[in-house]
């Protein structure tokens, strides 16, 4: 057998042309409280995890993918899927899918303000 760890993934890192802007757009798609870290060398805006020890990720400037391109980080959303594509589109990112039903949950393909792809997730259950 290969390599199996029990979490594959470990962190995520969402590139941004205006860090300020992508803050914005995450606390409001999100219900998050990011908040802007200038303590190193480059500014960044860490996820939030329930007891600060879950896999999370940041956004910092960056060159993002061209729109669409590149990988899918998928996030879980508070509440009803389709009200995360709502507050998608109304804080500047683009909504690219029908929610897909999968066992886990439900997720939309969407972009966020730089053309980032993200997911949209709601877990089921």
């Amino acid at each position: 057998m290969g390599h199996a760890p029990q979490h594959f993934t470990v962190w995520a890192e969402i590139p941004t042309t205006d860090i300020d802007r992508s803050i914005t757009f995450y606390n409001d798609v999100f219900d998050l409280e990011l908040k802007r870290d200038d303590s190193g060398p480059n500014p960044m805006a860490m996820f939030p995890t329930a007891d600060g020890t879950g896999v999370a990720g940041h956004i910092y400037p960056g060159t993002p993918a061209k729109s669409g391109e590149g990988p899918t980080a998928h996030f879980a959303v508070p509440g009803k899927l389709e009200e995360a594509m709502a507050r998608t589109g109304k804080a500047g990112g683009k909504v690219l899918s029908d929610p897909i039903t999968i066992p886990a949950g439900r997720f939309a393909y969407a972009t966020d303000p730089d053309g980032n792809s993200i997911g949209l997730f709601e877990t089921i259950g």
